[in-house]
């Protein structure tokens, strides 16, 4: 999938006409049993099955919030199938309207930005479930997982149940990840996918429960381990390319603490500044190779004194992920964390387009982001307290990886230049960061 890009300068960019507000219309009834019949071909593919927990609590006529785990592309077609003939909006984030604002509209899309404060989207809302009586999809993790584990849900979430006071049902998808993991390149392997609907909360259990409850409820939910599903189910994903792009979430070698190194091939990753190599088996496991290949140069500059121990070994991409996040963690707690580079700057002010504005410097370090560029046209700050995370991506819209800052009038995609920079670093840190700022 493209997105239309418009090369202009940022100082006429930044003169026009920002987004227009529109209320939420009623879905197209058309257009919504097109896109189950679209869905059909991949969701029969898969051999897709449901099942369906408390469902009979929910009347037929009776709107409700449908939250929903974010694994991959599918979910979207797996919702369509399972919601319908209901009514149903679907939260969606805004740089999806760009270019089809009126077909977004009457499938029945909500903008919103991601971890951007955004009153209008819960308006939308609210005004989607009360006076149009129809349902509304939500993906509360916002974000699509990195690593196949849940990634963080606003601590907000509680408080907007409190606000709808409407029955919510979860969606919980399995093996939507291993059959297309946003690493991979976005090519699909031969594995079943099956959901989960289960009527969660009625609107009296909401009533009676606190937001810090609702909000325990909720994460106990969404949170799991696709990894660890895929071996107890003994899925196995033979696709030959399995771990290819897999540098992107595994970015940091255990051996020699080297970064941006990593690199894969076919089922395997390895560092080409030590040489130590990975199998990732066709059951999901993390194995490493006993013999390493050619070593490309001395890692022991890549260990810190603090680092100075023998090699790691991790079992699984979430360990691997998670030590990630812990060393990133230390590098704040050191004041050592540090992120500069250049970046391709792309501006989203309407959905006309987005806007091509030039080149800059993207800095994120303990003060938060900061963006210059545009040749001393655009200058922009954005405090680590501003978000519980970062809009982080790979191969956006095919263009590459992204990191997006920006408020709810204009926010800014920063493609980063150096290819040593690392987005799932970055989102990890910016996640770190806050709960630091946050405590």
């Amino acid at each position: 999938m493209k997105i239309k890009v418009i090369d202009k300068p940022f100082a006429e960019v930044k003169t026009m006409t920002g987004f227009k507000y529109e209320k939420p219309i009623r879905q197209n009834a058309a257009l919504r049993w097109l896109i189950k019949m679209l869905s059909a071909g991949e969701l029969k593919s898969v051999n897709f099955k449901c099942e369906k927990t408390g469902m009979e609590k929910l009347s037929e006529d009776e709107p409700c919030l449908v939250l929903m785990n974010h694994s991959a592309f599918i979910d979207l077609k797996i919702a369509a199938s399972v919601i319908y003939p209901k009514q149903f909006h679907i939260v969606t984030t805004i740089d999806g309207f760009v270019g089809k604002n009126s077909l977004m509209r009457h499938v029945g899309c909500i903008p919103a930005r991601k971890f951007i404060a955004d009153s209008a989207m819960v308006a939308d809302i609210v005004y989607s479930l009360r006076r149009l009586k129809s349902s509304v999809l939500m993906y509360p993790e916002a974000s699509y997982s990195f690593d196949g584990t849940q990634t963080p849900l606003p601590r907000s979430v509680g408080k907007a149940l409190k606000l709808f006071n409407v029955p919510v049902i979860m969606i919980r998808t399995y093996g939507a990840f291993q059959h297309d993991p946003l690493y991979n390149g976005l090519r699909l392997r031969k594995v079943d996918v099956s959901a989960e609907v289960k009527y969660l909360l009625s609107p009296e259990d909401i009533r009676s429960k606190s937001v810090q409850e609702l909000n325990d409820i909720l994460k106990e939910n969404f949170t799991f381990d696709n990894f660890a599903w895929q071996k107890e189910q003994h899925v196995c994903v033979n696709e030959p390319f399995r771990a290819e792009g897999l540098e992107r979430v595994l970015y940091k070698c255990p051996h020699c603490m080297a970064e941006g190194k990593m690199v894969s091939s076919g089922t395997h990753i390895r560092c080409s500044a030590c040489g130590a190599e990975y199998e990732l088996t066709e059951y999901g496991d993390i194995k490493e190779c006993e013999e390493h290949t050619e070593v490309t140069e001395d890692f022991s500059s890549h260990r810190s004194l603090q680092e100075q121990s023998p090699s790691l070994h991790f079992s699984s991409i979430p360990e691997w992920y998670s030590w990630e996040r812990t060393m990133v963690k230390h590098e704040l707690e050191n004041k050592r964390y540090r992120m500069e580079t250049p970046v391709r700057i792309m501006v989203l002010i309407n959905t006309d387009a987005i806007y091509h504005v030039g080149d800059g410097t993207l800095i994120h370090d303990e003060s938060g982001f900061r963006l210059d560029g545009c040749d001393g046209e655009l200058s922009y700050e954005q405090s680590p307290r501003v978000s519980y995370s970062v809009y982080a991506d790979y191969f956006w819209y095919e263009i590459g990886d992204m990191i997006c800052i920006g408020t709810p009038q204009m926010q800014y995609y920063c493609f980063p230049m150096n290819k040593d920079v690392n987005v799932a670093k970055v989102r990890l840190a910016a996640e770190e960061m806050y709960k630091m700022h946050s405590l």
